[in-house]
C-alpha cells in the first residue's frame, strides 16, 4: 500500500485528522492500539457527547487556560463555527444547550463516533486496529514511517501523532505518544490532572455526614494558603466520599495543583458561596426578616428554608451553635457569623484524584516546539501532533473536544498538503 501520512490514534484528533488529510488528497493509513475507534468521544459528555461550543473565538480561548492563545492561528483555519458545520455536513444534525455547549440531536455520543467513522472511511482511509505502534521510524531529521508491535513496517512521509493524554487510561490514553515525542527531540512539559474531582481530609468529609449533597449555582473560590485569592468559579458541585466533585470543582482543580506544587503540597482553602448573587448584608437582611416572621422556629429550621438541611447542619455545627435553639434567641455576632459562612463557607482541600482519574490531562509536548500554523513538529520534519499530547488543556463544556479535533483538523491538511508539494 502507497501511504501519504500515518496517523496514530483513532481518537477524535487522529479521527478529524485522516478525514481532514484523505480529504486534502493524502492516501492515508489510521492505526489504533485498541478494538474501536472514538472511545474516549463515545463517554463523553456523559455519554451525550458535548462536540463543541457555539462561543465566539476570543471567549472560547478564555475557556482553554491552558496554553489556549496558542490556537489562534489553527482556528483561523478551522474553528468551532466550522466544526458545527463539518458535523451537519456528515449527518450528524446537533442543538445548542446551556451556556452554547453543542450536542447531538440524538443525544447519543455513539451516534457522533458511528458518522466520523463512516464518513473517515467514505475518503478511503485504510484503518487498522488492534495495531499497537511500537516506534516512530526518524531518519536524518525527517520522519520515515513507524513500526507496530508485531514489527510490521509502515513507511510515510508523514505521520501524526495524536494518541492523547494520559488520563482515563482504560479508553486507550496511556501516553504512548509522549515516549515518541521524545525521541525525535521534543520537552514534554510536567504532565498534571486537570478537570478532576478535588479531594480533602475535612472531619465531615471523612465521616461522610454530606456525601451525595449538591449544591446548585455557587460559587468556588480558590485561595492561596495565605487567604490571596486565585480563581473563582460559578456553576453546581456535589460532596462526595473524598472531596468535591460537580463541574465548578472540576474547573478548580488545575488552579489547586498548580498553587500546591508552588507551596509544596499545602492544603489549598477553597471557599463556598451559596448565595452569589446577594450580598453579605442582604443575605443578612434575609435571616433576620426569617427570623421575625418565625421567632418560634430553631434555626435550623429558618436555615432549611434557605439552604439543604444537611448543609444547615454542617454550618451550624462548623459554628458550634445548637441548631435546635430558636432563632430569636441568636444574638447579632451568632447571625453575622452564619451570613458570614453562607457567602464563605471554607473547605480545606488536599489535592485531587490522580491522573488517571481525570477528564483531561495538564502538559504534554512543548508548544513552542510545535509550528502553530501547520502543527508540524520543529524537531522533526514531517512529524506533526494534535489532540490532548499538546500542552493544551482546556475546562469541561466542548473546549478540550474543540481544540482535538480543530488541531486534528490543521494537522491532517498540513501534513497532506506537505506531501503534495514534495511530489511536485
Amino acid at each position: 500500500m502507497q501511504i501519504d501520512v500515518i496517523v496514530i490514534g483513532g481518537g477524535p484528533a487522529g479521527l478529524l485528522a485522516s478525514a481532514s488529510a484523505s480529504q486534502h488528497g493524502a492516501r492515508v493509513l489510521l492505526l489504533d492500539k485498541g478494538d474501536q475507534l472514538g472511545r474516549k468521544l463515545a463517554i463523553s459528555g456523559g455519554g451525550r457527547c458535548n462536540v463543541t461550543n457555539r462561543k465566539e473565538v476570543d471567549e472560547l480561548i478564555k475557556q482553554i487556560p491552558g496554553n489556549g492563545r496558542f490556537l489562534y492561528s489553527v482556528f483561523s483555519t478551522f474553528n468551532n463555527h466550522d466544526l458545527i458545520r463539518f458535523f451537519e455536513k456528515i449527518g450528524v444534525k446537533l442543538k445548542e444547550e446551556d451556556n452554547g455547549r453543542m450536542f447531538p440531536v440524538s443525544g447519543k455520543a455513539q451516534s457522533v463516533v458511528e458518522a466520523l467513522i463512516r464518513h473517515v472511511r467514505s475518503l478511503g482511509t485504510k484503518i487498522e486496529v488492534h495495531t499497537p505502534v511500537k516506534q516512530v521510524l526518524y531518519q536524518d531529521g525527517q520522519v520515515i514511517g513507524v513500526e507496530t508491535a508485531s514489527g510490521k513496517r509502515f513507511f510515510a512521509p508523514a505521520v501524526i501523532i495524536a494518541t492523547g493524554g494520559k488520563s482515563a487510561p482504560y479508553t486507550g490514553s496511556t501516553g504512548d505518544g509522549y515516549v515518541w515525542a521524545k525521541e525525535a527531540g521534543h520537552r514534554i512539559t510536567e504532565l498534571f490532572p486537570t478537570e478532576v474531582p478535588l479531594t480533602s481530609n475535612e472531619s465531615f468529609i471523612r465521616s461522610r455526614k454530606v456525601q451525595g449533597l449538591s449544591l446548585y449555582d455557587v460559587n468556588l473560590t480558590v485561595s492561596r494558603p495565605n487567604g490571596k485569592k486565585v480563581i473563582t468559579h460559578r456553576g453546581d458541585m456535589i460532596f462526595t466520599h473524598f472531596g468535591l466533585s460537580g463541574p465548578a470543582a472540576l474547573r478548580c482543580s488545575q488552579f489547586v495543583v498548580k498553587i500546591q506544587k508552588k507551596e509544596k503540597g499545602s492544603s489549598v482553602p477553597i471557599q463556598i458561596d451559596l448565595f452569589p448573587d446577594r450580598s453579605i448584608d442582604e443575605l443578612l437582611h434575609t435571616l433576620k426578616q426569617r427570623i421575625q416572621q418565625h421567632p418560634k422556629k430553631t434555626m435550623k429550621s429558618i436555615l432549611k428554608m434557605l439552604i439543604p438541611e444537611r448543609f444547615a447542619s454542617l454550618v451550624l455545627e462548623k459554628l458550634q451553635l445548637d441548631s435546635q435553639q430558636p432563632a430569636s434567641q441568636f444574638n447579632h455576632l451568632a447571625i453575622h457569623q452564619l451570613g458570614k459562612s453562607l457567602k464563605s463557607f471554607v473547605v480545606q482541600v488536599d489535592g485531587t484524584l490522580p491522573l488517571e482519574k481525570a477528564f483531561v490531562t495538564g502538559g504534554g509536548v512543548h508548544i513552542k516546539e510545535i509550528h502553530p500554523q501547520t502543527m508540524e513538529s520543529k524537531q522533526m520534519q514531517g512529524l506533526y501532533f494534535c489532540g490532548e499530547i499538546l500542552d493544551i488543556h482546556g475546562y469541561t463544556g466542548g473546549y478540550n473536544i474543540t481544540a482535538a479535533m480543530c488541531t486534528g483538523y490543521v494537522a491532517g491538511k498540513s501534513a497532506a498538503e506537505q506531501v503534495k508539494g514534495r511530489k511536485r
